[in-house]
């Protein structure tokens, strides 16, 4: 492998919804600013981020109605004040209950209401400038934009279902019943416009924010895209999916270090031949869109380029699933001609790896990752111990969204097992294993240092944002406003900067 690596340089994992806010969920606001001035007082310069897209099923960011499409619910109310779409009165009946916690079935209702509010005063004022920006937002991204609001548009006149128990018509649109439906609810369509509109313009202002302070934004996408979205229904031939529209296999992954029967995850496997037909456009397409948002991409379960768990539709687990052949290189090399060599891309290698995942990912000169709870799931030798890491161009976690915090993993280890974290972090009795553990991440030789604030906040169980397998309670943590004190960014900095973390 060619020799190659990344600046030295470390930072926190933080979704944007788990940050403070008067309106029951994180959002881009000051908060988001003020954690951006958190990050640069503490010397990280990476911000790892969830994937931003607008959630569906089970208010999984890893289940969205669009690949391409924003959360509206990070919108800040504040922003769409400044655009004099709200007043204050607006905002007076937020219904609060859990200032560390969102309740999604409470809050959703209530921001959708707020931005259709919004949207109907954006119709009514027909501000200029503001209409010029739209127009020429729309424009630009009609790429996806499009589909995605004719989708939700779609969606809504359904009630909401999933776009496969719609009737045919609607199932499996023609073009010219497409075109009817955009005349016909123009203005539905525009309201989803609207939210993506007023969505990215927040996050570009956030993002420069935090580029000029030195600080680069790291995203996510999941390889696979939600069944129950604009990205499948817009194009089922490039899924595996049969006349109906329904898939003949399902994503997962078999048994691994987070289920002892797999995981099922149920999203659509791509027709890969269908997209090596189109020169992977579609791809080439996702891929550029979400470098244009974000400094560096993360890609979840990238083995499955390489080859995929594939569950026969019906399945209650992904025991019974088989490996079937991904693009592998042939994908990378189409997406490396047409956006440059040097992809910013980090690959999650985590899971059942192989020798050709390895050459995937070290032939495109991805780096991998090391999460060092893993390196304590039992007493002997692991790839994930710091002194087994072969070279730099790697990322080093504490642990990631899908791990328990490293408080309370540490508290549910074997006692065998709590030996060797002891043992092998020189833990005395001022030491929290969560800072053990971040000091061991700083100081690896991987270039990225990443660790969940949870971690930096020392939290247990309470903080945990997901637990893989499990359908409900899940990323709804968030933090206090206050927490980041002075205090905990000198030893956050000076620990940094004692590792060569500049």
């Amino acid at each position: 492998m060619e020799t190659y690596s990344l600046p030295r340089l470390s930072g926190i994992l933080l979704h944007p919804t788990s940050l403070p806010s008067a309106y029951g969920i994180g959002d881009l606001g000051e908060e988001a600013r003020a954690f951006v001035d958190f990050l640069q007082k503490s010397g990280q310069h990476l911000w790892q981020v969830l994937p931003l897209t607008h959630t569906g099923y089970g208010d999984s960011p890893y289940q969205s109605f669009s690949a391409f499409a924003g959360q509206p619910l990070l919108i800040s109310p504040e922003h769409l004040m400044e655009w004099n779409l709200l007043e204050k009165a607006d905002l007076q009946d937020c219904p609060v209950s859990d200032p560390e916690h969102i309740d999604y079935g409470t809050i959703i209702p209530w921001k959708t209401a707020l931005l259709k509010t919004a949207y109907r005063r954006f119709l009514d004022k027909e501000d200029p400038f503001l209409l010029e920006s739209y127009r020429s937002f729309c424009g630009k991204n009609s790429f996806w934009l499009d589909d995605y609001a004719l989708f939700m548009a779609c969606k809504q006149l359904n009630s909401g279902a999933g776009w496969l128990e719609w009737e045919e018509c609607y199932r499996i649109p023609t073009e010219s019943f497409k075109s009817e439906l955009r005349q016909k609810y123009a203005e539905e369509i525009g309201f989803y416009c609207f939210i993506q509109f007023a969505f990215f313009e927040e996050w570009k202002a956030l993002k420069a924010y935090a580029n000029a302070r030195d600080i680069r934004i790291i995203g996510d996408i999941p390889i696979f895209v939600s069944m129950d979205s604009a990205d499948v229904w817009a194009n089922q031939h490039l899924f595996q999916l049969d006349t109906k529209g329904f898939p003949t296999r399902v994503a997962g992954v078999p048994p691994d270090y987070f289920s002892a029967s797999g995981q099922l995850w149920g999203n659509p496997l791509y027709r890969w031949e269908a997209h090596e037909q189109e020169g992977y456009a579609w791809w080439i397409s996702r891929i550029r869109n979400q470098l244009e948002v974000l400094d560096i991409l993360r890609i979840d379960h990238f083995r499955g380029f390489e080859a995929y768990w594939a569950v026969p539709y019906g399945e209650k687990t992904a025991i019974n699933g088989t490996w079937m052949k991904g693009p592998d290189h042939a994908l990378f090399s189409a997406i490396a001609s047409a956006l440059g060599e040097d992809l910013p891309i980090i690959a999650e290698d985590l899971g059942v790896i192989t020798a050709e995942v390895d050459a995937l990912r070290d032939d495109f000169r991805f780096p991998g990752m090391k999460v060092l709870q893993f390196a304590f799931e039992d007493t002997g030798e692991s790839h994930f111990l710091p002194h087994q890491f072969k070279h730099p161009n790697c990322v080093c976690y504490t642990g990631t969204h899908d791990n328990d915090t490293t408080r309370s993993w540490f508290e549910t280890l074997r006692p065998q097992c709590q030996e060797k974290v002891r043992r092998y972090m020189h833990l005395s009795g001022s030491d929290t294993v969560s800072w053990a553990l971040i000091r061991a991440c700083l100081s690896s030789i991987a270039s990225y240092a990443i660790f969940p604030l949870q971690d930096v906040l020392d939290l247990g169980r309470e903080g945990r944002m997901n637990t893989p397998g499990v359908a409900s309670g899940n990323w709804s943590w968030r933090f206090r406003s206050g927490v980041l004190t002075d205090g905990l960014a000198c030893r956050l900095r000076d620990l940094s900067r004692l590792y060569g973390r500049y």
